[in-house]
């Protein structure tokens, strides 16, 4: 990912310094596996263990001898720890090392991602439950339905958020998997109790069966509930825009001193955060189709997924972390104008109240239908002529409690039991 968008923490998990660390970590617990069992020498292990060194620059330039990272890798660390660096990779094939060590990688990226994930959402919660009281109008098809809370609409974004942390947190335990099962995964040069060993140290599973390679299935749900938990902060985003339309300005982004909205009109302030949120969201659905396509390997393995997962991992959780925190930067920080939100209200002239009068002309025992074209035409021309619904229906239908009817705090009867709803996820 171009680091605009690339946090630190995260930026650190993929850098070629660090998957050249995880890979030596693979290697020493595997070295230091096989002295357990009693085939390599212990001296041996441990002066892997003290001398084992490499560059990033030596590998990359003994790579272009080899042709080939892992062996330029193997052969740079060997020289570094000496006689006893021959035990260095013993038994094992490139992909034991690679997945293996992407698996911590990808740990360590998913601990960054699920972090990100309960800020955002928590930051929802709070916003929700602050404004549990705040009336606005809710739509339907972009039009005035009848009004809400606007707490309860950020509540539906944290519940959204909430499951969306769930599924990351499972997707990178699902992805947690390292194999040292040799060149087709029968075992056969090195054997089940290596493995065992070799995962316990790093903290891993094993894979049940694997091929040369961990199944791709494990990556592609990665990617895919990536890009689901980015349709999600979309929504976020583009509930924003329309909402910080100059029509609606309901709701404003965080717009900082000396900050510019525009190079040639100085009273632009544009909603870019969540344009930023909903642009990315279109490439974090482009890596969870190639994340997908990775899937089906020719037999035991090919490398056609070696390409693109060197592009779609790190830059998707890349991605992830850093529209989870844009999401989280627009929530704690988005100007509610609740003045505003009340003249919106009242744009319909009180049209929004028709389903409570409709049900009042019903309980008062008049039929449905009748009642809903009675209703339907005082709340239209109170629409279309500006005229008060609440004095045209009384007017048709004088034997409605018109307070009852015209009541905005009966849309708020339930919202504390829902908002309360909030106190289950954690």
């Amino acid at each position: 990912m171009i680091p605009r968008y690339t946090r630190e923490e995260i930026g650190a998990v993929w850098t070629q310094q660090r998957r050249m660390e995880a890979w030596l970590e693979v290697e020493l617990a595997a070295t230091e596996a096989w002295a357990e069992e009693g085939v390599v020498p212990k001296q041996a292990a441990a002066a892997c263990r003290e001398r084992a060194s490499f560059s990033v620059e030596a590998v990359e330039q003994r790579e272009r001898t080899t042709g080939h990272d892992v062996a330029a890798f193997v052969d740079v660390v060997a020289a570094s720890i000496g006689e006893e660096g021959r035990w260095l990779h013993y038994g094992l094939t490139s992909s034991d090392v690679l997945d293996t060590a992407l698996a911590i990688q990808m740990r360590e990226a998913g601990e960054l991602i699920v972090a990100g994930g309960r800020a955002y959402r928590d930051a929802l919660a709070a916003r929700a439950r602050e404004h549990a009281e705040t009336l606005c109008v809710g739509r339907t098809h972009g039009v005035h339905a009848e009004p809400t809370s606007f707490g309860l609409r950020l509540a539906g974004f944290a519940f959204e958020a909430d499951r969306n942390l769930a599924r990351m947190r499972d997707a990178f335990d699902q992805a947690a998997i390292g194999k040292l099962s040799g060149a087709v995964g029968t075992y056969a040069s090195v054997p089940p109790a290596v493995e065992a060993r070799v995962m316990d140290r790093l903290g891993l599973r094993r894979e049940d069966v694997a091929t040369q390679v961990v199944p791709r299935d494990r990556h592609a749900v990665v990617l895919a509930r990536g890009a689901i938990t980015a349709a999600g902060l979309e929504r976020f985003g583009t509930e924003v825009r329309n909402l910080q339309r100059t029509e609606v300005r309901e709701v404003e982004e965080p717009f900082g001193q000396g900050q510019k909205g525009s190079s040639a009109m100085p009273h632009k302030r544009n909603p870019i955060l969540a344009e930023r949120i909903c642009g990315l969201a279109r490439v974090m659905r482009g890596y969870a189709l190639a994340g997908m396509e990775n899937v089906a390997l020719w037999h035991e393995r090919d490398i056609s997924h070696s390409g693109a997962e060197r592009v779609i991992l790190p830059d998707s959780t890349t991605t992830l972390d850093y529209m989870q925190h844009l999401g989280t930067r627009l929530a704690e920080g988005m100007t509610i104008r609740i003045e505003q939100m009340q003249r919106n209200l009242e744009l319909t002239h009180g049209a929004l109240f028709s389903q409570r009068a409709l049900t009042a002309l019903v309980e008062s025992g008049m039929s449905r239908d009748d009642g809903y074209r009675l209703v339907q035409e005082s709340a239209q021309r109170a629409w279309d002529e500006g005229i008060e619904f609440r004095e045209l229906i009384g007017a048709a239908a004088p034997q409605l409690d018109l307070d009852e009817v015209f009541d905005y705090g009966a849309y708020l009867t339930h919202v504390p039991e829902l908002i309360a709803r909030l106190d289950a996820i954690d």
